[in-house]
């Protein structure tokens, strides 16, 4: 077998910069000079014998083989981690970094508990969230951008494991001065006689809601298509009218009700996705310890 002529800090600096999005930012990550860095992947290129990435004077982008390579450079720093933390290297001390994928309802009003439990237990690891909307969070979890994501999608794709956490209720959001406010609960009939808004097409949101009511014609028309979720709530705290969200969308806001919809109830679920075959580095396999420890936040919501 012909020696290896690349180390584990060279990988370290292939990742960094990948990470980082660029040179200065990667070298000040991982204290080095961008002189330094630079040498370590032109090290790495030349044991390789390929060219790992493109740079340009605005960005620097990995190659086709430099996307293939950053995969391997990923599960062999996590395997050399877990090999080093199995014969008990662990500490609270000790350095690293967890990507997680999620969607923005997620980061925004689940994960911030979470965060803040692992961040003090493990002070020194580094959290990056990849807040994007469904479809995009399925890719950098299929590409191996992140360690592991927090989707409502992904449990029938191929090459994709998914381990349910929690099931979250669609409901009616409205202002607190409006007529159906009050009310314990709503149907899609009480909802017809008022100015109704949704998501577009391409959202998973939508999906949901027309899979779910695919047989039959209860929804009511909208007169209003956003993008984004964010966006539809904006414009219900406005007045403009009423939105179907997912319950964990909907911040605590004094503006803003939250009624349980019924016939039918509509509901998604909440899972943890990865890349079959992944193993966890021990950082991320901490926080998703925690995550599945963690309560529903709300009365929309149920521990699976």
């Amino acid at each position: 077998m012909s020696p290896l002529r690349f180390d584990l800090g060279d990988l370290q600096a292939m990742v960094a910069v990948v990470e980082q999005g660029g040179f200065r930012a990667a070298a000040s990550a991982i204290n080095l000079s961008q002189p330094a860095l630079s040498r370590r992947i032109e090290k790495l290129e030349n044991a390789l014998n390929v060219k790992l990435f493109e740079r340009t004077t605005r960005r620097v982008e990995l190659t086709l083989v430099g996307r293939e390579f950053f995969v391997k450079a990923i599960e062999i720093l996590d395997g050399v981690e877990s090999s080093l933390l199995s014969i008990g290297e662990i500490s609270r001390t000790r350095f690293g970094q967890v990507s997680v994928a999620c969607v923005p309802s997620v980061a925004h009003h689940f994960l911030p508990p979470v965060l803040q439990r692992f961040h003090t237990a493990y002070p020194n690891i580094r959290i990056r969230i990849i807040d994007e909307g469904a479809h995009e969070v399925l890719n950098h979890v299929a590409r191996g951008d992140s360690d592991f994501g927090l989707n409502f999608i992904g449990e029938q794709e191929l090459g994709i494991d998914f381990e349910p956490i929690l099931r979250e209720r669609f409901v009616l959001t409205c202002r607190t001065d409006h007529p159906l406010a009050k009310r314990r609960s709503v149907t899609w009939n009480d909802i017809r006689p008022y100015p109704y808004m949704t998501v577009a097409k391409s959202s998973g949101n939508r999906r949901v809601l027309d899979i779910a009511m695919e047989q039959g014609d209860i929804r009511p028309a909208s007169f209003i298509e956003v993008r984004h979720v964010a966006t539809l709530l904006e414009m219900v705290k406005a007045g403009l009218g009423v939105a179907v969200v997912p319950g964990l969308a909907v911040p605590p806001d004094a503006t803003l009700a939250s009624i349980p919809l019924r016939d039918p109830e509509i509901a998604r679920t909440l899972g943890v996705i990865r890349r079959s075959g992944r193993v966890f580095s021990p950082g991320a396999q901490q926080l998703y310890e925690l995550i599945k420890e963690m309560p529903p936040l709300g009365k929309h919501m149920t521990a699976l």
